[in-house]
């Protein structure tokens, strides 16, 4: 499917630079209170900053730009700063190639050269063919903010449909790129939060999902633009997700509803293009979640139907119903799928068999025929390629180990390596290990930790966790320039695959979910205790951190257990638990979480939502905010609110700081120096207090 839907002198450079000194700083501005009282199912909230909910108001401007002179200010004489800085530009200014989406021996792929700030859209004739840059963002933005990327490639290789998008917004507009000719064609689409895009077989029609006010809807419309038909969607509102794509061979458009993010429900639709036919269901009436691929005329369909590990079911594309559903791989009770891809006439299954990747390939028969291994622990990325194409494409990497990108002969079952990043580290010089815990309620969790050699555990290590928990994402480790840069000053980076993820199939990610979340905190907890009570580190010395559903979590945690920590950094966070869902697209995250609108659901929210649970007096530990305008998926309203309440209440002599990016959202965009120079801030100021 079609898919539009992330040296040693240097070292002891860094280790030699460390202090224990500690900037001081001054109190934080204040923040005037404006009390709004509600009561919600009996009841009574008090809401003291509602009103930097408004983020347009010139009052609200005025204390975002007094919040980022007090962090500058505090932040001013961060001992470690200049050589942390240099430490990431070099591992980041390095030539990095996306991995390739191939059409009529068209190789297409994002690469950025090791000076550039932003991804530019290339294009290789054949695998030994010359690089030709197709699309160059930086010749559109001189502030480097504006990012390219793929929506979908015809099937000749000669049209290219992509995005552009601004600074880190989830909006994005759509452009058509004539490959041969060198420039733009058609007519783009505009601005807006759209959910894939395909192009028709014979590229003259473009179908796509968009947001609307009512909700997401599909439509079609002639590539040279013109009017636009709505062709699915109605009575649907805009808590459902409609995502669409075609089939590699453009016979079919491909439509699935997911009942909020990461759902236990979703429909499948199908629709023939070659003869304008009806919209065919393939699912509607189950609770379950599935999704599908075409393999010519038959629908491969991954499921946790009557399987929380997910098995593979097919059918035939003309009459695609459930109850001509057949089962082609059984669910294994001992690894959960976390994706199927379709390449070479095969079926590629990835799975994770106690969170270490597995890829089995079958035929359409159901018969098992070849396997790739992984030696290491890491995480593999998709499965890239076609149905008819004889090569396919996939990424693999770990902490400390580079991003990997791997052609694979479909036939021979053989791998090469098709482009590694490089990037100034010695894999040699690192541990990554696994390590298994018992959470609160006796649950076995892994961990993931990665740190120097011969580090010893002397308690005294600073220590940075990190997890998600929710929406079944699967945490597993990825190269990491933030993990390599903190490991090389002495320090243990850990990574724990809470409930709430897809680690071990659906039935995990429940256990993490609505009425369940607090399980979620228990893991994270425990992850601390066992961090401590092996002598990795101790509480002084133990920072967290998460971002988005992860801010959640981490700011859950120094509300719930503050003495377990000594640092907290929080990116792009949801915080005040009892009013996520009406704004932006919260209305998409109620089945995860549930709604404080719903009386029960609301007794599930209000015990752990962090906004609601700040004290006054409380000793808090050093915590750093992180938000931007440009984030138009999670409102930056959670990371405001929720500093003004720290600040005003914090008991004990640590900073609370905010640090508002103008221009910075949920989806990236930043420059690179911008990207070295927040990371440096983020690492520094995690050092200065867990040294």
């Amino acid at each position: 499917m079609k898919r539009a839907i992330l040296y040693g002198v240097i070292s002891l450079l860094l280790v030699g630079c460390a202090t224990t000194s500690a900037p001081t700083f001054p109190p934080p501005p204040p923040t005037p209170a404006k009390p709004v009282v509600e009561t919600l199912h009996g009841v009574t909230i008090t809401d003291p900053y509602r009103w930097l909910e408004d983020q347009q108001s010139p009052e609200t401007r005025a204390w975002i730009e007094q919040q980022n002179a007090y962090t500058d200010k505090v932040l001013a004489n961060l001992p470690n700063r200049d050589a942390l800085a240099k430490r990431l530009e070099a591992l980041l200014h390095v030539d990095a190639v996306g991995i390739p989406t191939v059409r009529a021996n068209r190789f297409f792929f994002l690469r950025r050269g090791a000076t550039e700030d932003q991804s530019s859209i290339y294009m290789r004739e054949g695998m030994n063919g010359a690089d030709v840059r197709l699309i160059d963002p930086a010749a559109m933005d001189p502030t480097h903010k504006t990012t390219v990327g793929f929506e979908d490639v015809s099937e000749d290789g000669k049209l290219l449909a992509y995005y552009v998008r601004k600074g880190g917004a989830d909006e994005i507009e759509t452009r058509f790129f004539d490959v041969d000719a060198r420039h733009d064609t058609g007519a783009p689409l505009a601005r807006a939060r759209y959910y894939g895009i395909g192009l028709s077989s014979d590229a003259n029609t473009v179908y796509y999902s968009r947001l609307t006010p009512a909700g997401d809807r599909v439509y079609r419309r002639a590539l040279s633009g013109g009017a636009e038909e709505e062709i699915f969607g109605a009575g649907y509102g805009p808590e459902k997700i409609i995502t669409v794509g075609l089939s590699d061979d453009g016979h079919y458009l491909l439509i699935q509803i997911s009942h909020g993010s990461a759902p236990k429900k979703t429909e499948l639709y199908i629709k023939d293009l070659r003869t304008d036919g009806p919209i065919k269901t393939v699912v509607n009436d189950l609770d379950f979640r599935s999704s599908m691929d075409a393999a010519g005329d038959t629908l491969v369909i991954q499921t946790n139907w009557n399987a929380p590990n997910e098995r593979v079911m097919t059918v035939s594309a003309a009459d695609p119903g459930r109850a001509n559903w057949k089962e082609l791989i059984p669910e294994n009770k001992n690894a959960a799928i976390q994706g199927l891809s379709l390449a070479g006439g095969k079926v590629f299954v990835r799975y994770l068999e106690n969170v270490k990747p597995r890829v089995i390939a079958y035929g359409l028969d159901g018969t098992q025929q070849g396997e790739i291994n992984f030696d290491t622990i890491g995480n593999l990325g998709d499965i890239a390629g076609t149905w008819h194409s004889p090569i396919a494409f996939y990424r693999f990497s770990s902490f400390a180990q580079p991003t990997t990108t791997y052609a694979y002969d479909v036939a021979t079952g053989k791998s090469q390596v098709f482009v590694r990043l490089d990037v100034p580290v010695k894999v040699e010089d690192f541990e990554v290990e696994q390590a298994i815990f018992s959470s609160k309620d006796g649950t076995r969790v892994p961990m993931f930790l990665m740190y120097r050699k011969g580090l010893k555990r002397d308690g005294t290590n600073p220590t940075l966790l990190t997890g998600y928990g929710g929406f079944n994402s699967s945490q597993l480790p990825t190269f990491s320039w933030r993990a390599i840069t903190w490991a090389e000053q002495g320090g243990v980076y850990a990574l724990v695959s809470l409930r709430g993820g897809g680690e071990y199939g659906e039935s995990w990610h429940q256990a993490g979910m609505l009425a369940n979340k607090q399980n979620v905190f228990d893991d994270f907890y425990a992850a601390a205790e066992y961090l401590i009570a092996q002598r990795y580190t101790s509480p002084k010395h133990l920072g967290i951190t998460g971002t988005s559903n992860g801010g959640l979590l981490v700011t859950a945690a120094e509300t719930q257990r503050p003495e377990l920590f000594g640092a907290v950094v929080v990116g792009y966070p949801l915080i005040d638990m009892l009013r996520y869902h009406q704004f932006l697209v919260g209305s998409y995250w109620v089945p995860e979480y549930g709604s404080a609108a719903d009386p029960e659901q609301f007794k599930w929210i209000y015990a752990y939502s962090p906004y609601q649970h700040v004290v006054k007096g409380k000793k808090y530990p050093a915590t750093l905010f992180i938000t931007g305008d440009a984030d138009t998926r999670v409102a930056p309203l959670h990371a405001r609110k929720m500093t003004a309440l720290m600040q005003a209440s914090n008991g004990a002599s640590t900073p609370i700081l905010l640090r508002y990016h103008v221009s910075g959202g949920h989806s990236g965009g930043e420059p690179v120096a911008v990207q070295v120079k927040n990371e440096a801030e983020t690492l520094g100021f995690l050092l200065w207090q867990l040294r």
